[in-house]
């Protein structure tokens, strides 16, 4: 599997990135989210290398650890879709400030989309651009286990 990023293109072309569509998206997946214990709805806009936009939702379970993010849930759904290059992800959640990625999906952005751009928004239009790197630096990888 690929992890090709593209990390220096995505970071030329960050404010050339279709921001409008991926909210859009993320907004449109988050209505789906399952979030009946938490009620902390999340949506996540994937963007592969060929334009496409995969969303995924959150999805609660009552035994907390089985639950599933909205940005692994995105993730899940561009490889079932045989994707594994991507330009950028779009996290939108509830709150005053702006969620960011959880520790698992954090390492999944470092595995399979290594600096690409990460822009963390609530349904209120507060606003975080960051990048994988800096939500996980040193980030375990594949040249860890050589």
């Amino acid at each position: 599997m690929s992890s090709e990023s593209g990390a220096g293109d995505a970071r030329d072309d960050r404010d050339a990135l279709p921001w409008a569509a991926l909210r859009a998206a993320a907004l449109a997946a988050r209505e789906h989210a399952y979030a009946p214990y938490s009620h902390y709805r999340v949506g996540a806009a994937l963007l592969d290398r060929a334009g496409q936009i995969h969303a995924g939702a959150n999805v609660e379970n009552a035994s907390y650890g089985l639950c599933l993010c909205a940005e692994r849930s995105a993730f899940a759904r561009a490889i079932a879709d045989g994707v594994t290059a991507f330009r950028a992800i779009f996290v939108v959640t509830q709150g005053a400030l702006p969620g960011t990625p959880c520790g698992m999906c954090r390492q999944v952005l470092a595995e399979l989309a290594p600096g690409i751009p990460v822009r963390c928004e609530t349904v209120d239009g507060a606003r975080l651009d960051t990048d994988v790197a800096t939500l996980l630096p040193h980030a375990f990888d594949a040249e860890r286990l050589t």
